[in-house]
């Protein structure tokens, strides 16, 4: 049986990012729809699972495992699990892009005050 999320069910976060958990949808895959002024985006943080990325639009810096790299429209972007990440826009435009967790719920814990990522429940 098919399942559809109109998008007027999805969570809508701080800033215009969409927030999808598989789980209750019967989806291994749970994702964020991020849309980020510049200066905005997420404080380091770690998943037990690679976080990977599809940049759509605007310009970004994610820093993987201390890492810095810059990403722009149609980039993919990996960080292995259990290495700490974030990433800020870097404008001048939004930046727009797909954050993916091949996991049916989000699992993060955060390393720095002021994430704007949600901890999954435990």
């Amino acid at each position: 049986m098919v399942t559809i999320v109109r998008a007027v069910d999805l969570e809508l976060r701080p800033g215009g990012t969409v927030r999808f958990e598989g789980e209750p949808h019967g989806s291994a895959l749970s994702f964020f729809h991020v849309r980020n002024a510049p200066g905005a985006g997420a404080a380091r943080h770690v998943h037990p699972y690679p976080e990977t990325w599809l940049v759509l639009a605007g310009r970004v810096r994610f820093t993987v495992g201390g890492e810095p790299v810059e990403a722009g429209p149609g980039d993919i972007v990996v960080a292995p699990g259990q290495v700490p990440h974030g990433f800020v826009s870097l404008g001048p435009e939004m930046l727009e892009m797909m954050c993916m967790h091949p996991s049916a719920r989000f699992i993060q814990e955060d390393l720095e005050e002021g994430n704007q990522e949600p901890r999954s429940p435990a």
